[in-house]
């Protein structure tokens, strides 16, 4: 007789950094454990915010860590993992199986910047093939593991007000590499509205609950990303998983995704990106065929149950 399958549910000690794609991360059938202190700052919010944390997200107050016990640590910032790993991880802890997932490429130079986790026993996590080709990653194991989303079953593109839309949290102080130029440049030719946090500053409508976020942007004709470099931003991603249209730079690892004139467009020229916006706004039913054809195109690539089993298998894996 064949004996059951019995799996076994990890015990996770990580961070709250990037709300949504801890978000997606939690759709692993594991447990998640946040780390948390009594100030909120930035990377300690626990299961902060609006979205619709499961029961597998826990929060860890600081002062309680030393007496818990998890199987994995997974770190997700570089002040997570050079000061909290040394300052308030037990020594038990700081042996465990440990991850790091690095969620941007290379800030300093881009080719030859060593990654922080690269001689510390870690396996680096990365969210595109493209970071994973910048980072110095030294001897460090190393996975890829692309993003998976999911959207509103009842949500879906209309196009219906005849501007783009971009969505940036603080665009005005993130400035050049998230493209605040480019936002207010184009938005001199071609009728543009901006969403995210801090987003009022530059005329925008500011931030839109992430329960919200979807119905919003598909009323709009397209959706323009003009980050010069950064990863793969999500809100892209679930943006042509709702059908829209993406109109965007063809830097980091846009271009193994969008295919100009087919599902989208991608330009280092302003210029061409402009006229394809005009393109946009002047055909509905062009921004139609390009969205539908997006919507093909990340479907099965980025799709919830793909990153799921990838997380899973990775952190049986190593745990």
């Amino acid at each position: 007789m064949t004996p059951p399958d019995v799996r076994r549910r990890l015990q996770i000690l990580t961070w709250h950094v990037h709300g949504n794609y801890l978000y997606y991360l939690s759709q692993v059938p594991h447990d998640f454990h946040l780390l948390t202190l009594p100030d909120v700052r930035p990377g300690y919010a626990g299961r902060a915010g609006t979205l619709p944390w499961g029961s597998n997200v826990h929060e860890v107050p600081a002062e309680r860590l030393a007496e818990r016990s998890f199987d994995c640590v997974l770190y997700q910032s570089r002040v997570h993992w050079e000061s909290d790993r040394v300052e308030r991880l037990s020594e038990a802890q700081r042996a465990l199986p440990a991850i790091y997932l690095e969620h941007d490429p290379p800030q300093q130079h881009p080719t030859a910047t060593r990654h922080p986790a690269a001689d510390g026993g870690a396996h680096i996590v990365h969210v595109t093939a493209f970071n994973a080709l910048m980072w110095d990653n030294g001897d460090a194991p190393v996975t890829v593991i692309e993003h998976g989303v999911m959207v509103p079953d009842n949500v879906l593109y209309t196009g219906a007000r005849a501007e783009g839309i971009v969505v940036v949290n603080h665009l005005e102080r993130r400035g050049r590499r998230l493209g605040a130029d480019l936002y207010r440049r184009v938005g001199a030719e071609v009728p543009l509205a901006l969403i995210g946090m801090d987003s009022k500053r530059l005329g925008g409508l500011g931030e839109v609950p992430n329960l919200e976020l979807a119905a919003t942007i598909a009323r709009y004709r397209f959706f323009f990303h003009p980050i010069r470099y950064t990863s793969l931003g999500l809100a892209l991603i679930e943006a042509m998983m709702l059908g829209m249209p993406v109109v965007a730079l063809a830097t980091t690892e846009l271009p193994s995704l969008i295919r100009s004139g087919d599902n989208g467009y991608i330009d280092t020229r302003i210029d061409r990106l402009v006229d394809a916006m005009r393109a946009l706004i002047a055909d509905p039913a062009l921004a139609r065929r390009w969205g539908d054809a997006g919507r093909e195109s990340v479907r099965q690539r980025y799709a919830i149950g793909r990153f799921a089993a990838d997380w899973d298998r990775l952190l049986l894996q190593v745990a």
